[in-house]
């Protein structure tokens, strides 16, 4: 298999060096955003069909409380999107490649898959074998920020339309085409969610996990602590 790389280097989620590690489930609970009020979530994905959505790893909902306790003054957390199931993971997945295709039909099958994984985790890896996708582990979030009245802020894209930047120069945390505020914003709300433990998807800036094997990879931890959780 190929090694996978996006731009600059950035080691990929479906990376031969991420997918080696081992998982060594630690049975932590799932628990459910509705059942709380500090977190903020909602409305949900473009995904119809996740009404799982609001659930995350009970260590996961910790830690995202304990970054926003470091936000400034009147800025919060929503939550996008936390638990996927495996049928939604590879829907989406299927759709971001077919996009690619279409509009770069002289790409090999391995090329629109590697550029697909800069943006969904593949359910079937280019060799065929399963993969372990971070949201179907619970232990992975797509968030950003609002301010105190819910108004979300300018970060350079919102994630209702991420859908479209194909070439991925809006989604890339570190992109150079967003607004200065979308990119201080950014900044904020990765310094704190990086305090607690997180990692992000370089490709995603909406994108952070704990637990899960990319973050096991990014850490240099031995194995990841969550393996996949059926709750639908």
């Amino acid at each position: 298999m190929c090694k996978c790389y996006a731009d600059e280097n950035i080691v990929l989620i479906a990376d031969p060096q991420v997918l080696a590690l081992s998982i060594h489930e630690n049975n932590e609970p799932m628990i459910d955003l509705v059942n709380q009020k500090e977190i903020s979530y909602g409305p949900p994905p473009l995904l119809p069909d996740n009404t799982n959505y609001t659930k995350v790893r009970q260590t996961i909902y910790n830690k995202l409380k304990q970054a926003q306790a470091m936000l400034p003054d009147g800025l919060k957390f929503r939550l996008y999107e936390g638990y996927r199931s495996l049928e939604l993971q590879q829907k989406i997945f299927q759709e971001r490649y077919a996009s690619l295709q279409k509009e770069n039909p002289k790409l090999t099958h391995q090329q629109i898959f590697i550029e697909s994984t800069k943006f969904v985790s593949p359910v079937t890896n280019l060799d065929g074998s399963k993969n372990i996708p971070p949201h179907a582990t619970g232990a992975a979030i797509d968030v950003y920020l609002i301010d105190k009245e819910g108004k979300v802020l300018d970060m350079g894209i919102h994630l209702d339309d991420t859908y479209n930047d194909l070439k991925g120069i809006y989604c890339k945390t570190e992109s150079h085409v967003i607004s200065a505020k979308a990119r201080e914003y950014r900044t904020i709300m990765g310094k704190a969610l990086q305090a607690v433990g997180f990692v992000n998807y370089p490709t995603e800036y909406w994108h952070w996990s704990y637990g899960d094997r990319y973050w096991a990879y990014q850490t240099h931890q031995k194995f990841a602590i969550y393996n996949i959780v059926k709750n639908d």
